[in-house]
């Protein structure tokens, strides 16, 4: 999938799930200053999944006696870890290297490495097209990243894509970069294998593995004790977490942790990304709907409302089942339960009759936002392989504008629903638009702009909301 369009120009942006990832979403490394002899520059494109990683390899690599920065130019190893779900992310890293090659050439000693999906889907090779690059690490590799540093160091070039079954990366506290203190990511599993057949992800990304419960509850315990307010539970497919203990005592599934989670404090507000249709369980919704901190938002990526598109898409659901899902969600939380989607237009052979499905999908779930995009072929999936993409780019550019305007009339509507009520929002930063005035999600993710007052980053507060657009609520704290 490339050349993604999001619904909403958010004034305070929401980063996107695993499932759903722009290509033009970029995170550069906050810095740490401890008096270490080497500076860490790292750049995250993509997901969440690929900005926990991050944090993930900064931990590894504070070990080995490196600091961050947020400056290029002060950087002794440079590192993108890369999204290669669409063509527009890959281009995007190409032309980042072509500028970080400038810097290069000023100071020969800076070395430059990809990580992630990008390095995994082109391995070596990546060496041989990209001439300034020095490491390529998978995303199941981090570990190995100081011995391949110091092959670097010695003259060498360093490859390591090798994917695993096994790692999780369960025992490395993340340093958690950019954070604003009050939100965390916490990964509870890695890897997928539902293979949706426009999807290169278990390629890059290896087999599923879900990560042992206690030490994610170690970790969110952690966050609790450093002030952090709320934690978003991180996998390519959560409602298929599983995990047993080594003596076969302990058996732990998705809805059970996410219990367990929201047990670790009644003031730590939880959210999780992504649900798959074909997974999500009443259960599930059970658990959600009897703690108060889980918050009632719902990523459940539909692709299309077609069932013979959703076969090609071997998405492993039909249209009825999807709609149940959605009838479920309704009667066990309730009508504000937020849900939002992805959505692909023009997919292999779709009709224009195919292409009114998911428009009426659209207005039968009523998604409070959306992650849009039209079909582009990525190498090495199933679609690449069996199908062919035979509808022209003007006719999947026209679709997908039609799926953006009606869902721009959607989440207007559901903002709407708010204006006149009473919302617990966390604040998270100031409004980008203005410092006297405070930004925070309530529950149901939605974005609430209210003047800042006596209010700080952390508070929870109630906002009676005034007025509402698309993407942004107003209000007032009462």
């Amino acid at each position: 999938m490339s050349q993604a369009l999001l619904t909403l120009d958010f004034l305070d942006k929401v980063s996107p799930t695993p499932e759903a990832t722009p290509s033009g979403e970029v995170r550069v490394s906050a810095a740490t200053r401890t008096g270490r002899q080497r500076k860490l520059y790292i750049e995250s494109y993509g997901c969440q999944m690929n900005f926990s990683d991050s944090e993930i390899v900064s931990s590894i690599l504070f070990d080995e006696g490196f600091d961050t920065t947020d400056d290029l130019a002060s950087a002794d190893l440079v590192l993108l870890n890369t999204c290669s779900i669409r063509e527009k992310a890959e281009q995007t890293v190409r032309m980042r290297l072509s500028q970080i090659n400038s810097h290069k050439k000023r100071n020969p000693g800076l070395l430059v490495g990809v990580l992630g999906c990008m390095a995994e889907r082109l391995k070596s090779k990546f060496l041989e097209e990209e001439k300034i690059v020095d490491l390529v690490v998978g995303p199941d590799a981090y570990r190995d990243l100081p011995q391949l540093i110091s092959q670097v160091d010695g003259g060498q070039k360093g490859v390591n894509v090798l994917l695993s079954r096994e790692e999780t990366y369960a025992d490395i506290t993340p340093v958690r970069l950019n954070s604003n203190g009050v939100s965390a990511f916490i990964s509870i599993m890695r890897g997928c294998d539902n293979m949706c057949s426009f999807c290169v992800v278990p390629f890059t990304r290896g087999r599923e593995r879900s990560r042992d419960a206690h030490s994610i509850l170690r970790e969110a315990a952690d966050l609790v004790a450093a002030g952090y307010k709320e934690v978003t539970l991180l996998g390519q497919n959560v409602d298929s977490y599983k995990w047993a203990s080594a003596d076969g005592t302990e058996h732990v599934n998705f809805a059970q942790l996410l219990e367990k989670v929201a047990l670790v404090s009644p003031e730590l507000r939880v959210r999780f990304s992504t649900s798959h249709p074909k997974d999500i369980t009443d259960e599930v919704l059970h658990t959600m709907a009897r703690y108060d901190n889980i918050c009632k938002f719902i990523h459940l990526p539909a692709q299309s409302g077609n069932s013979r598109v959703l076969a090609l898409m071997n998405r492993t659901y039909d249209r009825p089942w999807y709609e149940d899902r959605v009838r479920a969600i309704r009667r066990i939380l309730g009508e504000d339960c937020a849900i939002s989607s992805d959505m692909i237009s023009g997919f292999c052979t779709e009709t224009e009759e195919e292409h009114q499905d998911t428009l009426s999908l659209m207005e039968f779930v009523r998604y409070d936002m959306a992650y849009m995009f039209f079909y582009s072929e990525r190498p090495g999936t199933l679609a690449a392989r069996k199908l062919t993409d035979d509808i022209p780019l003007e006719v999947k550019k026209r679709r997908l504008q039609e799926i953006i305007d009606l869902q721009q009339l959607h989440s207007a509507e559901r903002n709407q629903r708010g204006v006149g009520r009473v919302h617990q929002v966390l604040v998270e930063n100031f409004s980008k638009r203005s410092k006297e005035h405070l930004s925070g999600r309530n529950s149901q993710n939605q974005v609430v702009i209210f003047p800042k007052q006596n209010f700080k980053k952390g508070d929870y507060v109630n906002v009676l909301v005034h007025s509402a657009s698309a993407s942004t609520m107003l209000g007032e704290a009462v």
